[in-house]
């Protein structure tokens, strides 16, 4: 009986094993032909053997087949253990063959295998075998080489690097001659990680359930949820899959430790006993090796990878020759492997040794970190590799370990801050507390207070830092204005704008002015957390001058430089004194590209300022790389605030250079991080941001239902009043508009915008006021339009941003239009797309030419109205923008028909066949027919409108035959003749 479509059983699903499946049917079909095979099953350890063992044993017992099973142990002392198991499961127990195994006992054991298979048919299913005995390794490869006829099955599965040479001899024959079927699942891909995680399409939850919870207990998903994992952002799933190298067990044993990815390597997560839970398979493992080997890997797992024996002998006391014999035995067992140079080692996967320290008895821990920070200390080993040994002996009360702490900490805090968060807690809870308030305790309370702020913990760093500014009369001058930054910032990050502002202007009036030169660090770090609140609050206007002002005082050079420039530049940009922004922008972009990529990783929001700035600059190029650079040092649980903004500055970008694809999947990205941070006013912006996307990319249809959406997202985004709030105006009065509201987008432009707009952002008012003039014309007010493109003109041309010119020269194109001037219009609108597609903004190219079409008629004649449709159907195809396509043929069945004739052919009558046929499409084979046409995938298609992909192919069959054409290949040109060629 063949395997059901595991997408759709009740029974175990192993997710990423189609192909294995798809095998394990066939072999069970033939068993009720009555065919026998053999069938190996191979793979590193944890990458789901036993799972397919137990699905084929499954799947043939339910066709009513015997079913026997063995599995192989490690160490057993009686020759022949797993053919006695056979045996004594077949209930042959007492006859000669099950007493003696010696020579010609193969002959024997296959034909008592052939009469239990002759009666219904039988499924043999060997386990391990890589730990059996030589004699039973003999035997099973005798099987492999004359397997019983008829209909018998030998399932059998093993680890490469350990079976025995003759058994694995025996198993490559049968490959090389075509008698034994080999399955090697390899590691999972990312896909299938997402889908185990619960995120991997529009069927993920049902999908996630089916995979980890299964009637079967051998299966090797069972009973298992990922619901404690901290999914928490679209690079979760990457991050995982990397971790643990797409082997389902460690997937399994990570998540099950609440695995988090900005403590690992170091940590496999907070949850001991979920970890230890899930991994009793490698616990079973560890505890079967002698005694000097697991001390040897337990101290090994002390030193992390990678380890040399020397070490291992050093801190365990064995002694190289004892160490070395024990090196050897766990190669064997394939718990460590050696390096290709070097004379060290690893563990066979980083998650065995943290499982491995985790089981270790708590004396030996100790000992072995004390041995080891004194051994690392004595070759001195960087800060970060002591620290991991001091952590488990600071609660000794050990000053030497709390030094090595707060050292490792601040190596850590740029790329592990949570790591960094949690010495420094480990620190401070074993301080003296004879005086709270000391200078160094102090230091090390902001320094904690920082590392909770990249990590996301804002109430906690902030209650900590108001408990300090309680003493602030007792602390120096520096310490009480980097106080007062870390407090500001953290208030501004909780979205408290206000308080923010109020507790920055008040340290200010601490800072003597004119301002040090050079600028002391603490000043720096107050007036760059000064610039950003203002900067957000929408008023950076009046942080200017101080901000300028420390940007000199610091100098060429410094840590505090960069942060400043960056600062300076998108600031500028915001008021619109672009000649100043620009010269800030080169000089920021200079330091910044001159720094390698371990330093540029550390300040990814100087990274994310500079990438905004010079995206409101129309450096789209520059724009993307400083922020996917930046993209790299955030994740969604350590600097998420930076993550938030680096994701909505993309998003911006994908809209305009029309990747809409990924300027959904990353706005979504950016609004579940948004929400669960709190940060309603970024969450706002981010729907509007996908909303925008999915108006381009949906169905006419869907307009209601996004632009609902796009209401909620504005809603939130209002809960704020600052720059992000005056961004997610323009997006939803674009929203309004695309979506058929005119009047609706010239009331959100008034009413939160100002009379002449200038609440909004200033680099972007220009194409915000041809917005409103085209809306302006859409409800019959000529007059009304004519105002706000005069003054979109006069802006865009004191902001000298050539983009911002074209979004107001199409809307004097879109005035000529409706006065009748069609040659002047057709002209400017030729201009503005042209503009667009050198810019590559394909999005902006197609609708320009859409919009300009008439004109073009009007002005040249159909040929050339006919051309631009075509150039914007074909732009409109390449990013996916199914709006423009529907828009344009629209404009193409409005061209006149007797003008429509001048200048083309003749339809052929081929051609009025096929538009007769396509009236006959209903309007979901219409859509599935464009989107097939566009090159899209059935799988892709049935993703985008949610469905099967077997209800897909149900209408691209119906498609073909209505439109007479055999393939999907024929799709486009039938679609060419039938919808966009116009009627004569």
């Amino acid at each position: 009986m063949p395997l059901k479509d595991p997408a759709h059983e009740n029974g175990a699903v192993l997710v990423g094993r189609h192909t294995q499946i798809e095998g394990l049917s066939a072999v069970v079909q033939d068993l009720t032909d009555g065919r026998g095979a053999v069938v190996e099953v191979t793979g590193e350890p944890g990458i789901g053997k036993t799972a397919l063992l137990g699905l084929l044993a499954e799947r043939a017992a339910g066709t009513g087949a015997l079913v026997a099973r063995a599995h192989a142990a490690r160490g057993t002392t009686r020759p022949g253990q797993v053919i006695r198991e056979v045996l004594d499961a077949l209930e042959v127990r007492d006859s000669p063959i099950a007493r003696d195994l010696g020579a010609g006992a193969g002959a024997e054991v296959r034909s008592v295998l052939g009469r239990w298979a002759a009666r219904r048919g039988g499924v043999l299913v060997l386990d391990n075998v890589h730990l059996c005995d030589e004699q039973s390794a003999r035997l099973i490869a005798e099987l492999v080489r004359t397997p019983p006829p008829g209909p018998f099955v030998l399932a059998l599965a093993h680890r490469p690097r350990q079976s025995s040479p003759v058994l694995g001899e025996a198993l490559e024959h049968g490959v090389e001659t075509g008698s034994v079927i080999r399955l090697a699942p390899s590691s999972l891909d990312l896909r299938a990680i997402s889908t185990l995680l619960g995120h991997g399409g529009s069927h993920t939850d049902t999908t996630s359930r089916r995979a980890f919870s299964h009637s079967a207990p051998e299966h090797a998903y069972t009973e298992w949820h990922a619901s404690p994992a901290p999914v928490i952002d679209g690079t979760y799933a990457d991050q995982l899959h990397a971790a643990s190298g797409g082997n389902p067990r460690m997937v399994r044993i990570l998540v099950a430790a609440r695995w988090d990815p900005d403590e690992w390597p170091l940590s496999p997560g907070p949850d001991r006993d979920g970890l230890l839970r899930e991994a009793v398979s490698v616990v079973t493992e560890l505890d079967s090796i002698t005694a000097d080997a697991a001390l040897s890997v337990q101290v090994a797992a002390v030193l992390g990878d990678p380890f040399l024996p020397d070490d291992v002998a050093a801190v365990s006391d064995l002694g190289l020759e004892r160490t070395l014999a024990a090196f050897t035995e766990l190669v064997e067992a394939d718990l460590i492997r050696p390096l290709p140079w070097g004379g060290g080692y690893v563990f066979r996967h980083p998650v065995l040794g943290h499982v491995a320290l985790e089981h270790a008895s708590p004396s030996l821990r100790v000992n072995a970190h004390r041995r080891a920070l004194d051994l690392l200390t004595t070759r001195g080993a960087s800060a970060l590799r002591r620290a991991r040994q001091a952590e488990h002996l600071v609660g000794a009360a050990s000053a030497e370990a709390r030094q090595v702490l707060v050292e490792g900490a601040a190596e850590a805090m740029a790329k592990s801050p949570a790591v960094a968060a949690r010495w420094l807690c480990l620190v401070l809870d074993h301080l003296p507390t004879g005086d709270r308030i000391s200078a160094p305790r102090v230091v090390l309370v902001l320094d904690y207070c920082r590392a909770l702020s990249a990590v996301g913990r804002l109430r906690e760093a902030r209650s900590l830092v108001h408990d300090l500014l309680r003493h602030q009369s007792d602390l120096s001058e520096d310490l009480r204005l980097s106080a007062y930054a870390v407090c500001g910032e953290l208030e501004r990050l909780l979205g408290r704008h206000q308080e923010a502002e109020a507790v920055v202007r008040t340290a200010l009036d601490l800072v003597p002015r004119p301002l040090p030169v050079p600028l002391p660090a603490p000043a720096a770090e107050l007036i760059t957390t000064y610039g950003r609140v203002q900067l957000f609050r929408g008023a950076y206007g009046e942080a200017r001058d101080v901000v300028r002002e420390a940007a000199e005082a610091a100098g060429a050079v410094g840590p505090a430089v960069p942060y400043l420039r960056a600062l300076g530049a998108l600031g500028d940009t915001q008021l619109g004194l672009l000649p100043e922004a620009v010269a800030e922008i080169t000089k920021c972009a200079r330091i910044v590209d001159a720094l390698p990529d371990a330093a540029a990783v550390t300040m990814p929001d100087v990274l994310a300022m500079l990438g905004c700035a010079e995206l409101f600059q129309e450096r789209f190029h520059d724009a993307y790389r400083h922020l996917e650079r930046g993209l790299q040092a955030t994740t969604g649980a350590t600097r998420r605030f930076i993550r938030i903004n680096q994701l909505v500055a993309l998003c911006h970008l994908d809209q305009l250079t029309g990747c809409l694809d990924s300027l959904c999947r990353r706005a979504e990205e950016a609004e579940q991080l948004a929400r669960m941070s709190g940060v309603d006013e970024a969450a706002g912006i981010a729907m509007l941001l996908r909303v925008t996307g999915l108006l381009w990319t949906r169905p006419r249809r869907d307009t209601d239902r996004l632009l609902e959406l796009a209401g909620e997202g504005l809603s939130l985004a209002l809960r704020k009043r600052g720059w992000r709030a005056a961004v997610a105006v323009g997006l939803y009065a674009h929203a309004q508009l695309l979506g058929g509201d005119p009047a609706g987008c010239l009331r959100t432009l008034v009413e939160e915008g100002g009379p002449q707009l200038g609440r909004l952002l200033r680099t972007w008012q220009p194409s915000l006021l041809a917005l409103a003039s085209v809306a302006a014309l859409r409800c019959g007010d000529i007059d009304a339009a004519r105002d706000w493109a005069r003054t979109g003109e006069v802006l865009a041309e004191q902001l000298g941003l050539p983009l911002q010119q074209q979004y107001v020269r199409r809307a004097r194109a879109a005035l000529h239009a409706a006065e009748g001037e069609h040659h002047l219009a057709a002209g400017l609108f030729h201009e503005a797309a042209e503009s667009f597609r050198r810019a590559g903004l394909p999005v902006e190219h197609a609708w320009t030419l859409v919009t300009g079409a008439p004109s073009a008629h009007a002005a040249h004649g159909t040929q050339q109205a006919l051309e631009w449709l075509d150039m914007a159907g074909k732009a409109a195809r390449s990013c996916g923008a199914q709006r423009i396509r529907e828009e344009a043929a629209r404009v193409r069945s409005l061209l006149p028909a007797s003008r429509a004739a001048t200048g083309t052919a003749v339809a052929t009558t081929q051609d009025a066949s096929a538009r007769a046929m396509v009236v006959l499409l209903t309007e979901r084979e219409r859509e599935i027919a464009e989107l097939a046409a566009g090159g899209k995938r059935t799988k892709e298609i049935a993703e985008q409108l949610f469905v099967s992909t077997r209800t897909v192919e149900t209408h691209l069959g119906r498609i073909y035959r209505k439109l007479d054409i055999p393939s999907r290949a024929a799709l486009p040109r039938a679609l060419d003749r039938a919808v966009r060629r116009p009627a004569v």
